[in-house]
C-alpha cells in the first residue's frame, strides 16, 4: 500500500521516533511504498533526519507547516498538503501532532483519502492554557475528529482525556504503545561503568537521570527544587539532565544559585542511539514534566532495569506502578518527590526489584515491530471494510 505520513516536525523527539520507526517498519518490512512529509526542524532540539537516519525514505519538506499558529501560513499550507495529496495518490494518510494533525486530516478528509488515521501523542489542550485558547484547541480537535475513520492514542489515558472532553466516541479509539528499538535498553547494563566513567561519576554515587527537552512545562524547576533538598541529606547524589533547548541558561543559573553545580550534570543533546548508555549510568530515572502522552523514557529506562519516579500525569500510571515499578507523585509535589527519590536511593535491592518487574512489563509492549504490526493491521481493516458510503464527500 501507499502511505503518507504527515508530521509538523521531525525535532529529536518521542513522537518524531515514533513515526520515524512506524515508516522505515513499514517500507522495509512490509514493502509498504512510505512517504514522510514534515515541515522544517530547526533550533537547540536538533533533528531526527539528520545523518541518514532516515535512511532511503522519501521525505517532503513542507516550509509552510511551523508548529505555531500562522493564519496565512496555515492556509498556504493546507492547500501544499492539498496538492501534495493529488500528486501522490495514497491509500492510507496517517498524521502525528497537532498543526499537521488538523491540517492533514482536513486535506486528506477534501481529497477523499480512502483511510485517514490520526495518532494522539498528546493533547494539544491541557490545564496550563487559558480558558479561551483551551476551548479553541478541544473544538479544532473535535472537528479534525469527524474527518478522519481510526485515533490512536499512545496510552489509555490519552483516550480518556479526549473522550472527556467529547473529541470523539471512545469506540473511535485504540491504543498502541509508542514502540522502540528494545534491544539496547535491555542490554544497556553492560555501558554502566563505561558511562559512567565518561560523566565524571564515582562508583559510590547515586545518578538521577531525567531525559527531556529543556523545554517549559518540563518540570525541570520542580525537579531542581528537589535536588536541593535531596543533596542536603544524601551528598553522593548527581543529577543528570539530558537534553536541550531554551531554557539551558536560566536552568544552569538556577542550579548554581541553589549551590548544586558540582551535583548537576548536563549533559545536552545526545544522539537518540546514545539514550541507552546515558540511562545505563543512571540508578533511578524521574520524570517531572507537567504535560505529556506517555514519555518514552519511562518505559526506556525500565527496559534497562532502572525503576522509576514520575509525576502522576497522562499515561505515566501505565508504566509507573506505584509499589512495583517505581513510585508516582502528585505534580507539582516536590517535597514527597524528594522524599520517595531519597528513599530509593538509600535502597538498592528495591532498586533492582523495581527494575526487574519494569522490565518484564515493558519487554513486548513497546517494541517498534509490534507497534507497526498492529497500526498496518488498522490500515489494512479500514481498507478492506470501508464502506463506499463512508468515504469523505467531496463537500
Amino acid at each position: 500500500m501507499r502511505v503518507l505520513h504527515i508530521i509538523t516536525r521531525m525535532i529529536i523527539g518521542g513522537a518524531q521516533e515514533n513515526t520515524l520507526y512506524n515508516c522505515l517498519d513499514l517500507a522495509h518490512e512490509f514493502r509498504d511504498e512510505v512517504i514522510l512529509a514534515t515541515g522544517p526542524s530547526h533550533g537547540p532540539e536538533g533533528c531526527l533526519l539528520d545523518q541518514g537516519r532516515a535512511g532511503d525514505l522519501t521525505i517532503e519538506t513542507i516550509p509552510s507547516l511551523r508548529r505555531s499558529i500562522l493564519p496565512w501560513s496555515d492556509v498556504k499550507c493546507y492547500g501544499q498538503l492539498r496538492r501534495l495529496i493529488r500528486r501522490v495518490k495514497p491509500d492510507v494518510v496517517h498524521t502525528h501532532s497537532a498543526k499537521a494533525g488538523f491540517l492533514g486530516r482536513l486535506a486528506s478528509w477534501k481529497e477523499r483519502v480512502p483511510a485517514i488515521v490520526h495518532t494522539v501523542h498528546g493533547a494539544p489542550f491541557h490545564p496550563y492554557q487559558s480558558s479561551l485558547a483551551r476551548e479553541t484547541f478541544i473544538r479544532c480537535e473535535r472537528f479534525a475528529a469527524g474527518r478522519c475513520h481510526q485515533l490512536i492514542s499512545v496510552a489509555d489515558a490519552m483516550t480518556d482525556l479526549m473522550v472527556d472532553a467529547d473529541v470523539a466516541p471512545r469506540k473511535k479509539f485504540v491504543t498502541i504503545y509508542s514502540g522502540m528499538e528494545t534491544e539496547p535498553f535491555l542490554t544497556a547494563g553492560k555501558l554502566r561503568a563505561e558511562a559512567r566513567k565518561e560523566l565524571g561519576i564515582s562508583p559510590d554515587e547515586i545518578v538521577i537521570g531525567k531525559i527531556a527537552r529543556l523545554f517549559r512545562l518540563k518540570g525541570h524547576e520542580d525537579l531542581l527544587l528537589t535536588a536541593a533538598e535531596v543533596a542536603k541529606e544524601i551528598p553522593t547524589v548527581r543529577f543528570l539532565f539530558v537534553g536541550d533547548g531554551e531554557l539551558r541558561d536560566s536552568l544552569e543559573r538556577q542550579a548554581a544559585e541553589l549551590g548544586l553545580s558540582r551535583h548537576i550534570i548536563f549533559r545536552g543533546l545526545v544522539d537518540p542511539k546514545e539514550i541507552p548508555r546515558q540511562i545505563a549510568a543512571m540508578d533511578i530515572l524521574t520524570h517531572t514534566s507537567l504535560r505529556e502522552g506517555l514519555a518514552r523514557t519511562l518505559p526506556q529506562a525500565l527496559l534497562a532495569g532502572i525503576p522509576v519516579v514520575s509525576y502522576d500525569i497522562d499515561g505515566a500510571r501505565e508504566v509507573c506502578i506505584d509499589g512495583e515499578t517505581g513510585y508516582l507523585v502528585t505534580a507539582g509535589d516536590t517535597q514527597t518527590l524528594a522524599r520517595q527519590l531519597m528513599d530509593l536511593s538509600r535502597a538498592p535491592e528495591l532498586r533492582k526489584k523495581f527494575g526487574m518487574r519494569g522490565q518484564s512489563l515493558c519487554r513486548e509492549r513497546f517494541s517498534h515491530h509490534v507497534m507497526t504490526d498492529k497500526i498496518r493491521g488498522i490500515y489494512q481493516k479500514l481498507l478492506t471494510d470501508q464502506d463506499v458510503s463512508q468515504l469523505p464527500s467531496e463537500n
